[in-house]
């Protein structure tokens, strides 16, 4: 009997190993692939309705949105607006870094991937909008210290590129910053013909297809 009591806790301890060690970590690890795999149908479709307005196939990897967060500073209190936020890769790697739900907005045209990003992060502010009137999301009072950018910017229209430059322009503070990432590896950024001074690129060359990060401001 003495034996069968001691043992008690030792099963105990057994089996919240093994909880710990096997099934959170694959429980996790499954909701991962489940997350992954029902936004990637998602853009899949939206991409396929809209193919210059998605601009990509597959969600933005978690190296690339991981080196797009780091761009941004966490020593400032005003904004960030994040725009054509798409699956919320890049959203997800923001919040890691260490942003606050309440600095930062979020503004995505696809009400399909809308959908999916308030059912993503329920807790933050998700506009269905277009970027080339994001003076109607984000007041003009408000400051805003950075912009984060997933826009296909070179498979959309000029004048397009043009309304939108001039909106983050408008709304970005005089010392803030512009964080865009290209699948064009080498050139210059539209952006730089549109206001904005590049003065930082790097790559992520894990990224499918490797992508160019440009951060830039005000000229």
């Amino acid at each position: 009997m003495q034996e069968k009591f001691r043992s008690k806790p030792e099963m105990a301890r057994n089996l919240l190993s093994y909880v710990l060690t096997v099934v959170w970590p694959n429980a996790i690890t499954w909701f991962d692939v489940h997350l992954r795999l029902s936004s990637t149908l998602v853009l899949w479709r939206e991409f396929l309705r809209h193919p210059s307005r998605v601009g990509a196939v597959l969600p933005s990897s978690s190296w690339l949105a991981q080196a797009i967060a780091a761009t941004v500073p966490l020593d400032s209190q005003a904004l960030i607006v994040e725009i054509g936020a798409g699956t919320g890769a890049v959203t997800q790697a923001l919040l890691a870094r260490g942003i606050a739900p309440s600095r930062l907005i979020v503004v995505e045209r696809s009400s399909k991937l809308c959908k999916l990003l308030r059912r993503r992060f329920p807790y933050l502010t998700v506009v269905q909008g277009d970027a080339a009137e994001l003076i109607r999301w984000v007041g003009p009072q408000d400051a805003v210290c950075a912009i984060v950018s997933s826009l296909p910017l070179r498979s959309l229209p000029d004048a397009v590129v043009t309304a939108i430059a001039a909106q983050m322009h408008e709304l970005l503070d005089t010392d803030g910053m512009l964080v865009q990432f290209t699948y064009g590896w080498v050139g210059a950024s539209p952006l730089q013909t549109l206001g904005f001074e590049r003065y930082k690129a790097s790559w992520e060359w894990r990224n499918i297809p490797p992508a160019r990060i440009d951060v830039l401001c005000k000229a």
